[in-house]
C-alpha cells in the first residue's frame, strides 16, 4: 500500500499500463510530500507543486503526459519515441494533447519531450517500427506515412503498409516473429506482396535479426528511394 499523496512514475508507470521499456528496478515513485524513510530498491521523486493523480489497476499513477515528460530524464530520444508511439497509439494520451503538454510544460526532461513529441505519430503498430522510424530520420531519410492505406491504379485497396513512400511506391514492412512462426500470417503476407508487386510497388521488409544493424537496413532503404525519385 502507498502512503497518501504517493504515485507510481517514470518507467515504473509506463510498465504498470503495459509497455517495458528502461530498467524494471528500481521502482519509481513521485510525491510532494515529505517521506521520513524509503525502502531499498524504490527511488522517491520529490516534486515542489501538487500533482496531478490518476487510478489505474488499483495503483496511483502520474497521468500519462506528466509521464513522458517525466521519462525524458530516463531515456535516450529512441526509446521516449517507443514510450510517445505506443501511448498515443493505444488511446492512452491524445497526440495534440502530448504535444501541448510538452510545450508548455517547465518541468525536468521536458527538452527531450519536446523535441521527440514532434516525431511521434499516430497509428504506430509496434515498438519496433518506433525504431525504425528513429533510425531513418537519424539518417535523415524522407518521412515516410504511417500504417498508411494502399491502392491500385484502380482505386482498389491493396494494402495497409507499415511505412509507406507514396510517390516513390516504396512500402517498409517490419515483420515481427509473429509472422514467421505463424503460417496463415505468412501466407498472406506473400499474397499481399505479390499483389503490391504488380501494381507497381517495392516492399522492402525488415525483420528484428535486421535492425540489429540498422545501418545496413538505412543503405537497403536510401538505394530503393533513390531508384525510384
Amino acid at each position: 500500500m502507498l502512503p497518501c499523496g504517493v504515485a507510481v512514475s517514470h518507467v515504473t508507470n509506463l510498465r504498470l499500463r503495459g509497455l517495458h521499456v528502461g530498467s524494471a528496478t528500481p521502482l519509481h515513485f513521485a510525491t510532494n510530500r515529505s517521506v521520513r524513510r524509503v525502502e531499498p530498491g524504490l527511488v522517491l521523486h520529490r516534486y515542489r507543486r501538487e500533482l496531478e493523480l490518476e487510478v489505474k489497476h488499483g495503483f496511483v499513477l502520474l497521468p500519462p503526459a506528466r509521464t513522458f515528460v517525466d521519462l525524458g530524464t530516463q531515456l535516450d530520444d529512441r526509446r521516449l519515441l517507443r514510450a510517445g508511439d505506443w501511448m498515443v497509439g493505444t488511446g492512452l494520451i491524445d497526440l495534440d494533447e502530448l504535444r501541448g503538454y510538452c510545450l508548455e510544460s517547465h518541468l525536468d526532461g521536458v527538452r527531450r519531450a519536446r523535441r521527440v513529441a514532434a516525431l511521434v505519430r499516430e497509428r504506430v503498430a509496434s515498438p519496433r517500427e518506433s525504431d525504425l522510424r528513429w533510425s531513418m530520420h537519424r539518417a535523415g531519410l524522407p518521412e515516410p506515412e504511417v500504417n498508411a492505406d494502399i491502392h491500385d491504379d484502380h482505386g482498389r485497396w491493396l494494402a495497409r503498409g507499415d511505412l509507406v513512400f507514396r510517390r516513390q511506391k516504396v512500402l517498409i514492412e517490419y515483420d515481427g516473429w509473429q509472422h514467421e512462426r505463424d503460417a496463415r500470417k505468412r501466407q498472406w503476407d506473400h499474397l499481399r506482396r505479390e499483389q503490391l508487386e504488380a501494381a507497381g510497388w517495392r516492399v522492402i521488409v525488415v525483420t528484428s535479426v535486421d535492425l540489429d544493424k540498422p545501418h545496413l537496413v538505412i543503405a537497403r532503404i536510401r538505394t530503393v528511394l533513390a531508384a525510384r525519385s
